[in-house]
C-alpha cells in the first residue's frame, strides 16, 4: 500500500506544523502553496519518522522533497530510500536549496551532487525597497506609480475579504479572457488556481489585496505569510490601467508584509518577459533550488 496520501485542504494545519520547523525561501514550501496547487503536480505527501515527505510530478518524472522537519536527516533518508526501492521510484529529490544541500553533503559526504536551474530560482526582495521605490535604481517604478496616480486619482487599496471575493474573481476571469489563458495549459492552470486561492482564503491564511478605481477592481495580488517572508503567489492586473502592475507590487509591500523582512515573488519559469520584470524591481537575492540525485558508485 503506498505511504502517500494526496494533499486537500484539509491537511493545511498538519504540513504547516512541519514546515515551520524549517527556514526555508522556496515558494514551494508554503502549506498554502502545496494545497493550491496539488491536483496541477499530483502533489502527495506522507508522515515518517516524525518527518514530512513529500512528492509531487513534474512532466514524466516523479520527484521528492527534501525531508521537511526531520530531526534525524539519516533516519528520513533511510525511510525515503527504502521506500523508493519498494516501490520502484527513483530517488530524485526536487527544490533543494543550497543550506538542505549543506545538510545533506554533511551527513553522507560525497554521496549526492545537486544541480541548480536558473529559471526555477525565486526573486526575493526586501519589503522596505518594494513599500518605498527610493533611489535612482527605482527611478523606473516610481514614475509607473505617478503614472497610476494621475490616470487613477480617485484609487483606493482595500484588503480582499469576504465582501469581494466574487468581485476578485470576476476580475481574475475578465484578466484570463483578456490575455488568452485558455490558449496556454500553464497560463490557464494558474488562473484556475488563483481562484481556488481565493475561495480558501481564510482557510490556507492568505493575504492580499485589491487596487479599485471607478467602482472597478484594475488589480490584485494574493499571498502568504511564511516565516521572515510573504511569498506573492499572484499578481495581476489590467494592461490598459497606466502603472496598475508597480502599484499592486508597492501596496502589497506596504499593506500585507508588516512585520516581514522579504516579499517572495516567486520565479521567471525562464520566460525572458517575466524575467526581464522580475529582475527590474531589484531582487535582494536569488533563491536557488535545485535536483539532488544520488551519485553513482558505492554507497549512493
Amino acid at each position: 500500500m503506498d505511504s502517500f496520501k494526496k494533499i486537500t485542504a484539509d491537511d493545511y494545519r498538519l504540513l504547516k506544523s512541519f514546515l515551520d520547523r524549517e527556514n526555508f525561501h522556496a515558494c514551494d514550501y508554503s502549506a498554502g502553496n502545496l494545497v493550491l496547487w496539488s491536483d496541477e503536480y499530483e502533489t502527495s505527501y506522507a508522515v515518517a519518522e516524525d518527518t514530512l515527505f513529500l512528492r509531487f510530478r513534474a512532466g514524466n518524472e516523479m520527484n521528492f522533497t527534501f525531508p521537511m522537519g526531520a530531526r534525524d536527516l539519516p533516519a528520513a533518508f533511510a525511510w525515503l530510500k527504502a521506500y523508493c526501492a519498494e516501490s520502484g521510484t527513483p530517488l530524485r529529490m526536487n527544490l533543494v536549496e543550497p543550506a538542505m544541500f549543506e545538510r545533506v553533503e554533511a551527513a553522507f559526504p560525497g554521496e549526492y551532487s545537486v544541480e541548480y536551474s536558473r529559471d526555477n530560482a525565486d526573486y526575493l526582495y526586501h519589503v522596505t525597497d518594494l513599500a518605498s521605490f527610493s533611489g535612482k535604481r527605482y527611478h523606473g517604478k516610481k514614475n509607473h506609480v505617478n503614472a497610476f496616480l494621475a490616470a487613477c486619482p480617485d484609487w483606493t487599496y482595500e484588503p480582499i475579504t469576504d465582501k469581494n471575493t466574487s468581485e476578485c474573481i470576476e476580475m481574475a476571469r475578465a484578466w484570463c479572457k483578456l490575455n488568452e489563458c485558455c490558449q496556454d495549459h500553464m497560463k490557464h492552470a494558474e488562473m484556475c488556481v488563483l481562484v481556488k486561492a481565493l475561495g480558501l482564503r481564510a482557510t490556507l491564511g492568505l493575504t492580499g489585496g485589491v487596487l479599485r478605481t471607478g467602482g472597478r477592481i484594475v488589480a490584485l495580488a494574493l499571498g502568504e505569510r511564511c516565516g521572515d517572508m510573504v511569498i506573492e503567489h499572484f499578481e495581476k492586473a489590467f494592461s490598459d490601467v497606466p502603472g496598475a502592475y508597480s502599484m499592486i507590487c508597492q501596496q502589497f509591500a506596504r499593506n500585507e508584509a508588516g512585520g516581514a523582512l522579504y516579499v517572495n515573488r516567486e520565479e521567471d519559469m525562464g520566460v525572458e518577459g517575466l524575467r526581464k520584470s522580475k529582475e527590474s524591481y531589484r531582487p535582494a537575492f536569488m533563491g536557488e533550488k535545485g535536483v539532488l540525485v544520488p551519485k553513482a558508485g558505492p554507497g549512493a
